[in-house]
């Protein structure tokens, strides 16, 4: 079993950009639920399927399996109606490593920071290229992504 202890923040400015290059990430989900989501995930020639569950806004249960590339694709094509593109880059800072996700298509124009820690109450001290805090936004979830991208929100 797998835990997830992530935060998640708006970017506030560019500094981030040219810190580390960016990876290809196409996530598909299978089932997007409040309590759980189930997703394929390919990069580059590697492919996941991934469970998750929720335990808290910042917890959660997660279960990731290698897939082969050709079955990832045939789900993904066949099963998965929401689809997330994204470029990820990777950033050391403070003793953590940053993921700068940097979305594409209907959710163009949005850029979020990750953080994993290995406890919800672990200090950690923010980039100034880190803005506001939106982990117990629901609506910055990949999962509700591919269900209401960003580009067809009302007031962004």
């Amino acid at each position: 079993m797998g835990l997830e202890i992530e935060r998640r923040f708006v970017i506030a400015n560019d500094g981030w950009r040219g810190l580390a290059a960016g990876v290809q990430y196409r996530q598909g989900y299978l089932s997007v639920e409040k309590e759980r989501t189930v997703r394929v995930r390919i990069v580059g020639d590697q492919a996941w399927l991934t469970l998750k569950g929720n335990i808290s806004d910042i917890s959660r249960h997660e279960f990731e399996y290698t897939i082969p590339l050709a079955d990832a694709r045939t789900i993904m094509d066949a099963m998965c109606p929401m689809v997330v593109d994204k470029l990820r880059h990777r950033i050391e800072f403070g003793g953590f490593v940053w993921e700068v996700d940097e979305f594409f298509g209907d959710n163009a124009g949005l850029v979020l920071a990750e953080i994993e820690l290995p406890a919800e109450d672990t200090p950690f001290v923010k980039p100034d290229w880190v803005g506001a805090e939106v982990t117990e936004d629901g609506r910055y979830t990949n999962a509700y992504l591919s269900k209401n991208p960003y580009n067809s929100w009302p007031q962004r």
